[in-house]
Order: C-alpha cells, then structure tokens, then sequence
C-alpha cells in the first residue's frame, strides 16, 4: 500500500490531503491560535477586553494554589477512572474477540450500545440510581445492612462511578482492535511447554495485549479529564476539575482570559501524557 502512495506525483498527494488538512485548520488550528490569543489580551477592572499582549491570565492561574489543587484533581480523577474502566473493559474485550457464537454482533453491539444513548441522559441515570432514594439505598435499605439513606451522588465517589461506566465502551472498542496481535497457538505452546495459566497470562497474553491496554488507559483518561457534564451534575458542585472551571469562567465570571489560559494549560496536559505515553509505549516495545 505504501508502495502504491508512493507511485502518485507528489503534487496528487498533496491534493489528497487538502481537505482533511483544511478541515483540520478550521477546526482545531484556528479555534487554537483564537483561544491563544484571548488568554493574553488585557482586561480591564469592570472586565471589559483591552488591545494588547500580557500574561496576566497565566501568572493568575500558575500563582493561585486553588488551581493547582484543580490539576491535580483532574489528573487524579482521569487515573482513577482509567484503572478502573480498563480492567472491566479487558475481559469483555477479550470474550467478544475469542467467542464462536452466533451472537457475536449481537453481543458486541451491546457492549458499545450505551454509545448510543446520550452522556446527559446516562449522569441522569446514575444520580436516580446512586441518589438518597435510589436502588442502591432502597437495597441496603430493604437488606438491613443501613438504617437511614446514606447520600452516595454528589461527590467524588459518585464521579468515578459514572465516568467509568460512560467510558468503558470506548475501552472496549480501543483493546478490541488491538487484540489481533493475540494468536491463541502462541498460548497453547507455552501451555505445552509446562507453563501454568498464570504464567501464560503474565509472559505471553499481558506482554502481547499491554499496548492495547495502555491506549484504551490513554483515551478514558483523556476523555476523563476533559468530560464537563457528568462531574458538573455528578459532582453537585463539590467536584472541580479544569473543565468545570473553564465553563465557570466562560458562563458565570465571564472572564475568558483565564478560560483561555486554564483550556491551554488542559491541552498542555494533554500534550504532556500523550509523550510520556508515547516514550513507555516505545521501552515497552523494546523490551517484549
């Protein structure tokens, strides 16, 4: 296939990629450079935007320690649900890729059908099921094991729980497509050779289906991290990530500036795990 590409002239290439790059520039390039530039353009007392350059914005975030505490919930919230969404994801992932039944679609098609349904509609739902009066209390309750509702929604628990249930069909597509590297022989020979089931898993299957693993972590962190409805409902404003904050200073301080310099700062995040990603993806490769 790359021998074909390379058959094209070079300008035929180039006009290939014109509207996939073009799209890129208008949707992600320029909105960037437009967000870069609201983050350093002066405001005045009663918040009127000013011609100008200055970094005001940022030496307010990177001086205030409240929003330092606010990356650090975020990055912690995106490993949390990445740990917990992946290890439920994998052997649904690996079920669907390995099963002979006739069902197969069908049960695929369930696994990723919550796709289907709307993020607000899902949050919805697990503040019904996680609230006072929910299943969840209505079941402890009837059990004997609580005496009184205990509240289970509106806090970080409750954040958890729902970003890992929402983002656990994007895990399982993620190992899904990457479980091909995965030969059932490769297995059976080292069963033969006297390995036991465990020592099969931990030197054969794991070293093979890690780089899925580890994209699936990367794209629920990602979308963690960057998910505003299910820890703005989730969260009963007790939940502050950089997305919160961002709507925040969009919506009610209406101070774009630091909106600017706080979804800069999140795409700097971004950048930086999607490098350290890359970096142990690459020693990973290496050493297996």
């Amino acid at each position: 296939m790359s021998g074909s590409m390379q058959a094209y002239p070079r300008w035929l290439r180039g006009l290939l990629l014109a509207p996939g790059l073009l799209a890129l520039a208008v949707t992600f390039i320029l909105p960037l450079i437009w967000l870069g530039r609201i983050s350093v353009l002066p405001r005045s007392g009663d918040g009127v935007t000013l011609p100008g350059f200055t970094l005001q914005a940022y030496q307010h975030v990177l001086g205030d320690g409240f929003y330092w505490w606010v990356l650090w919930k975020t990055v912690w919230l995106g490993v949390l649900t990445a740990a917990l969404a992946v290890p439920m994801a994998f052997p649904i992932a690996l079920f669907l890729a390995r099963t002979t039944t006739r069902w197969r679609g069908v049960l695929a098609a369930l696994a990723i059908a919550p796709l289907l349904t709307s993020t607000v509609i899902r949050t919805y739902g697990w503040m019904v099921i996680l609230g006072r009066h929910g299943m969840i209390n209505d079941m402890l309750l009837w059990s004997g094991f609580l005496a009184t509702p205990v509240r289970l929604d509106n806090g970080t628990l409750a954040t958890v729980i729902a970003l890992t249930e929402i983002l656990m069909p994007y895990a399982i597509i993620s190992i899904l497509s990457n479980l091909g590297r995965l030969n059932m022989e490769i297995e059976q020979a080292a069963a033969l050779l006297g390995a036991t089931p465990v020592q099969v898993f931990r030197r054969v299957v794991l070293p093979l289906v890690l780089p899925g693993l580890m994209t699936a972590a990367l794209l629920v962190f990602v979308l963690a991290i960057s998910s505003l409805v299910t820890p703005q409902l989730m969260g009963g404003g007790r939940v502050f990530v950089l997305a919160t904050e961002i709507f925040n200073e969009t919506t009610v301080t209406l101070n774009w500036q630091v909106a600017g310099a706080l979804s800069i700062l999140l795409l700097l995040l971004f950048g930086g795990v999607i490098s350290v990603y890359q970096r142990i993806l690459s020693r990973m490769e290496e050493r297996f």
